[in-house]
């Protein structure tokens, strides 16, 4: 039985007074009230969002990360996925990526008139689900509804707080010369996911969003290696050329790649090639990239690939004086050449 088919049956969808949304839905009034606390009070219910107050009230002590993210991706539904747990992993990983532990999510959502009750429900389920993986817990929110054709289905912001680890230092300024460059799985797969859906191409199995929450992972690496994990981030839109680019930046120190390093699944690369896209540039939402010591490099690597978020980890380069403010990457063949900010929207609508 999958995990959805599951849910249902502990979360059924409730009687709602219509089975679309109306603008009745987004004014304040008897219908918003119905559809919070039929839907969403019930579903994500907890000590904090059960106050039902303008906002949250929780108590937190030490450092903390903030992060907030909107989410409008077309179509809403994908293989491996939907906009629901798209939102949740996206700003569950955005504070990870910072060296926290998320704890808290706010949930906003902007809806079409129109949207289907039943894929609300769904959406709602997908929140439910990855927020309960995640282990954090939504604990206020906002809905609106906008007039039919003044949206787009459904757009979902998340903004989440988290406190940081206590052995984190995650910043570019620890880059150093010599660090080793990882990345946590193959490339690219989400970006493809989407842009195969959207073009009705067709291979042997389908290709599916890696959208994942990454806390736990990076917890128990935080764990094991503390400082000597100097960067993290995650290659979202813009991909791995565009955080590497970021950084460079920065730091003014060389970022150098090695083409054949690049860990990224068959299919992926061959839909990559027929649209006309370089992978190093399309959007990912299950993948964070490290940069290490030379030193825990190895066992770094070795650690990430026994946990089911890595187990296509790889190094894929390393840091170096030369280059500053650049990405160069040796190319399959032995050439160089530069990597480069990516130049306007290559995927629009990805996340």
């Amino acid at each position: 039985m999958s995990e959805n088919i599951k849910m249902q049956l502990q979360c059924p969808m409730p009687k709602f007074d219509f089975d679309v949304i109306t603008l009745g839905h987004g004014s304040g009034g008897l219908l918003t009230h119905r559809l919070l606390q039929s839907g969403v009070f019930d579903i994500f219910k907890n000590d904090v969002l059960d106050q039902q107050h303008d906002g949250a009230v929780f108590e937190m002590n030490g450092k903390m990360a903030f992060s907030t993210d909107s989410y409008v991706i077309s179509p809403i539904f994908f293989p491996g996925g939907n906009i629901g747990d798209l939102a949740v992993n996206g700003t569950v990983n955005d504070l990870t990526m910072c060296g926290a532990q998320p704890k808290y999510l706010s949930l906003g959502f902007i809806i079409e008139e129109g949207f289907p009750m039943t894929e609300f429900w769904e959406v709602l389920l997908s929140i439910k689900k990855a927020a309960d993986k995640a282990g954090i817990h939504i604990v206020t929110g906002d809905t609106k509804v906008v007039e039919k054709g003044k949206g787009d289905k459904i757009y979902i912001n998340t903004s989440g707080v988290g406190l940081i680890h206590p052995k984190a230092s995650i910043h570019h300024k620890n880059i150093e010369e010599g660090d080793v460059i990882i990345v946590s799985g193959n490339i690219a797969s989400h970006g493809m996911a989407i842009m195969s859906l959207r073009q009705g191409l067709e291979f042997e199995t389908t290709i599916t969003s890696d959208t994942a929450n990454l806390n736990h992972t990076v917890l128990a690496l935080l764990d094991q290696f503390g400082t000597a994990i100097h960067f993290m981030r995650d290659p979202t839109r813009g991909g791995v050329a565009s955080v590497l680019n970021e950084i460079a930046e920065l730091t003014q120190l060389g970022f150098f790649l090695d083409q054949k390093l690049l860990p990224i699944d068959e299919q992926v690369d061959g839909a990559c090639e027929m649209l006309g896209l370089d992978p190093l540039y399309v959007a990912n939402e299950g993948l964070f990239m490290a940069v290490v010591k030379k030193e825990i490099a190895n066992d770094f690597l070795l650690a990430l690939q026994k946990d089911p978020n890595g187990i296509h980890a790889a190094i894929i380069g390393e840091v170096t004086k030369a280059y500053g403010g650049k990405v160069m990457m040796k190319s399959r063949v032995g050439g160089k050449r530069m990597v480069n900010y990516l130049t306007g929207e290559q995927l629009p609508r990805i996340c």
